[in-house]
């Protein structure tokens, strides 16, 4: 696999200018793999994904399967659904601090925590409503090491909330809106090495940063094409340098930056062939560096080397 050099400041103009004229550019992936259909390894509009300690990675479609594979695509023989996805099917997934997995039950408004076979161990709200402690749409979780959780939400509630280990409310934090502090469909959180939490705030085409007693720290991107801007930034991970990925699913394409904010490079173009996304929802890093970028309307996966 040969990487393809981080890009210079005026490629990106020169790309839209390409595409403009009816052009793509292929990148190049390292792996590439699945493909719509209900079998077990298949997909249909695969929209989270998380990879857990034992180098499993778990992704969930819009048919509310979950399914486990290894990084290279072969599944591993665990697929399982939540108890009930007639009012809509899960988007997000997340991890605790035991390594179990967490499944953003969205629509039934809690979390559902799973042992590595699949069972259900333990669940996490289920109380439909906007105070404090109610959950209206959950589209993201992530626990920190002391056990806490930040769950985030949007449409009848644009917000993060804290939990204690328990499952109790410790703070909650935003509303509705283009400010500091306030979302519009936040997406996405990811905990920073810097000890921040990120937070993909997709319709304000931002990454918001706070503390993680909800104190605004920063934010970077902004619509546009155009390198570090965003076209709603559905999803980001970093990496084990610290690195930070977002994926757009307005641009198409994912994008390489410093935890601070600098861009660094950009991978991907509109389309259906290898090194071409449609509509990505999800991105996840693995211990080696390498990122996976859950490939929605094209109902598969691709590995890239930055």
């Amino acid at each position: 696999m040969v990487s393809r050099p981080l890009e210079p400041l005026w490629l990106p103009a020169l790309l839209a200018a390409f595409l403009a004229a009816g052009c793509s550019r292929p990148d190049r992936s390292d792996h590439l793999w699945g493909k719509r259909g209900v079998q077990d390894g298949d997909f249909v509009r695969p929209r989270a994904a998380v990879i857990d300690r034992q180098d499993r990675l778990w992704i969930v479609d819009f048919t509310a399967r979950i399914q486990a594979f290894d990084l290279d695509g072969r599944h591993l023989g665990i697929t399982f659904r939540t108890p009930d996805f007639r009012n809509g099917r899960p988007s997000g997934l997340g991890l605790d601090r035991y390594g179990q997995l967490i499944v953003c039950d969205s629509h039934y408004h809690c979390l559902r925590v799973y042992s590595p076979e699949g069972v259900e161990v333990r669940m996490i709200g289920g109380v439909a409503g906007k105070e404090p402690g109610q959950f209206g749409y959950i589209s993201d979780v992530v626990q920190d090491t002391d056990g806490f959780y930040y769950v985030s939400e949007f449409g009848e509630n644009d917000r993060i909330t804290k939990l204690d280990p328990d499952g109790r409310l410790v703070a909650c934090w935003g509303r509705a809106g283009v400010g500091p502090g306030e979302f519009q469909r936040l997406r996405a959180l990811a905990l920073g090495p810097d000890g921040f939490l990120y937070a993909a705030d997709a319709c304000n085409h931002r990454i918001q940063v706070f503390h993680l007693d909800g104190t605004f720290v920063r934010e970077f991107g902004g619509e546009g094409t155009d390198l570090g801007r965003l076209s709603y930034p559905y999803d980001l991970a970093f990496s084990p340098d610290g690195s930070l990925y977002v994926v757009e699913y307005g641009n198409q394409r994912i994008q390489k930056f410093t935890a601070g904010g600098q861009p660094l490079g950009v991978w991907g173009a509109p389309g259906g062939a290898p090194g071409q996304l449609n509509r990505p929802w999800a991105i996840v890093v693995d211990g080696r560096g390498r990122v996976h970028v859950i490939d929605t309307e094209n109902h598969r996966v691709q590995r890239v080397r930055f």
